[in-house]
Order: structure tokens, then sequence, then C-alpha cells
């Protein structure tokens, strides 16, 4: 058989590229400019797949059944190839129920008020990590504004002791015992003076009651010593004395109950006052002791080796834990 249009036309007898040879163009097929297949008669039929025929017998129809979703949603039939679409489909959207929900990847908000998935929320954190250090610095700076301050006091003017109101040497017993929660304390006064020492006001600053200090005790023997009733439970504690040096360090011995500590009380001059000048030299020392449950004798006294030169005007008691 040759090129051409030779009786019925059918797929077979169609070759689409008979225009590449010399018998097609002889025969006077173009190049396809339509769909056709290059000869003169060519058929550009469009035809749903399933529907052409061949030698007059009907092809088999495509199948009509409906496909089913995993989700119970039916879609329509598919259209064949080449057909137009079908004006009765829709959408999955406008199903009853809505499409298909499918299993929906994660997301993550981390506060970027969208809901889509975003990094780690490093705003947070810096402004987390900002309040731990100003919370710290805080807690810093109000432990230091908290801190331990001990009663050194500087008063002013001056002159030098006089010795012009004496007190009775006789002992005086006497000491405040303590109350809840509460050491005791005394003044001068209440102080036993032995070894030349007695009290006076002349001098300004002290705050024991009406002014009174110890003086004379800057020599060898002088003791001043102070029975403490009321000690609710044997232990360890601070005991505190107020003095006044004329601009230069002294020392005394210490006693608890006759046995002297091993190191002596230091009354230096603190507050670095005016040599010469006690109503400037007011400040306060102390020196750690033990005691026993219930009365205690402490005693303060210059002996070989000290260097005496202070006057007394308060003794007290704190919990030295």
């Amino acid at each position: 058989m040759t090129p051409g249009n030779n009786g019925a036309s059918t797929p077979e007898d169609d070759d689409p590229f008979g225009y590449l040879y010399e018998d097609g163009q002889a025969n006077g097929a173009q190049p396809p400019s339509g769909g056709g297949y290059g000869y003169p008669g060519s058929v550009n039929r469009v035809r749903p797949v399933g529907e052409r025929q061949y030698g007059g017998q009907q092809a088999a129809a495509a199948p009509t059944a409906q496909y089913q979703q995993p989700y119970g949603q039916t879609v329509p039939q598919q259209q064949p190839y080449g057909a137009q679409p079908n004006a009765h489909y829709q959408a999955p959207e406008t199903f009853p129920g809505g499409p298909p929900s499918g299993q929906q990847p994660p997301s993550y908000n981390n506060g970027g008020g969208n809901g889509r998935g975003r990094g780690p929320n490093t705003k947070g954190l810096l402004i987390g990590a900002i309040a731990v250090v100003a919370a710290v610095v805080i807690g810093i700076s109000v432990a230091m504004m908290n801190g331990n301050d001990d009663n050194k006091t500087g008063d002013q003017a001056g002159s030098t002791p006089s010795a012009s109101q004496s007190a009775s040497s006789s002992p005086s017993s006497s000491s405040s015992a303590s109350t809840a929660g509460e050491l005791p304390k005394t003044d001068a006064k209440a102080l036993r003076l032995e070894g030349g020492t007695s009290l006076t006001s002349e001098i300004k600053g002290a705050k024991a009651d009406g002014g009174i200090y110890v003086t004379g005790f800057n020599q060898v023997g002088a003791k001043v010593t102070w029975t403490v009733n009321g000690i609710q439970k044997a232990g360890d504690f601070r005991l505190y004395a107020r003095y006044s040096v004329p601009g230069a360090d002294a020392n005394a011995t210490l006693s608890v109950n006759g046995k002297a500590n091993t190191q002596p009380i230091g009354l230096k001059n603190f507050i670095g006052s005016p040599k010469g000048d006690y109503e400037k030299g007011w400040q306060s020392t102390w020196a750690p002791v033990s005691l026993t449950k219930g009365t205690n004798v402490i005693e303060i006294a210059c002996n070989q080796g000290n260097q005496c030169d202070a006057l007394f005007d308060q003794l007290w008691l704190t919990d030295g834990s």
C-alpha cells in the first residue's frame, strides 16, 4: 500500500511522518499544522478515551465506578482524556463536612502570633537572663547595706582628765541581770574600782548615766570588776567596752572568773583621734569571753606590760555565735 487516501482512513494507514518521505510529499503530505497526521484527508477527531471505533466495533467503555477516598469522600468519575470538564464536578471543599481532614504537620507557636513554626524564643530567654542578673545585683546590694558596723564613736573638743570627783573604793556589786532576749549591760558607776581608779564626769562624751566614767586607770594595779548575773546558758559571748584614749593605742588584761585571757583586750585608737584629746577619743572594742550559767566575774586590769592610758564608761555583752 502506498501513502495516500486508499479507502477508509484508519490510524494504522496514517503515517504521521509521511511528509518526510518523497512518496509522501508526492501525494501532497504536509507537516502537521493543526494536530493532523500530515496526509491529505487525514482525520483529526477528538474522542474520549475508550470511544474510538475500530472496524465498526465499539471499544470498551471507561469504567464508571467511583473511586473511594481513604477519608470517606467520593470522587466523581474521572473524565476521559481530551474531554471537557464535567460541569457537575464539585471541589472537595464543597462536600458535606468540608474537605477531608488529613493529618496536619505540627506547628509551634513561640509567641510569634501566627501559629507558624519558629525557632527558639530567644527574646524570652534574654529577658529571663537579665531578670536573674538584676536579682543577684539587688541581693548583693541589700547584703552590703545591712553589714555590721562596729560601735565606733568620736566626739568633739579636748582637755586633759582630772580626778576632781572621787568615788568610794568600797566594792559595789552590780550588774544588770539579763531579761528575756537581752544580755547584761552596765555603766561605770556600777563597777567595782581598785588600784587608784575613780569616777568623774569632767570630760564630755561619756554615754553612761550622768556622763560618769572611770579615770585613773593609767597605772599598774588599776582594776575594774563587773559581776555579771543572770546568764541563762553557758557559752561564748562578746564583751564590749566603751572607752577613750588620748590619740594613742592602749591595752589591758582581761580575766573571766579568775582566769586571764590569753590575749589582752585591745584599746587601740581605731578612729584616729588627735593626740592628747580624750573628748574626741571615745570609741568601742570587744573581746571574746566564755561564761558559765548564772553569775560570772569579769575583770579589766592594768598589769605589767600593759599600756593603760584609757577611760571607761560602759560594758555590755552580746552573743558570741
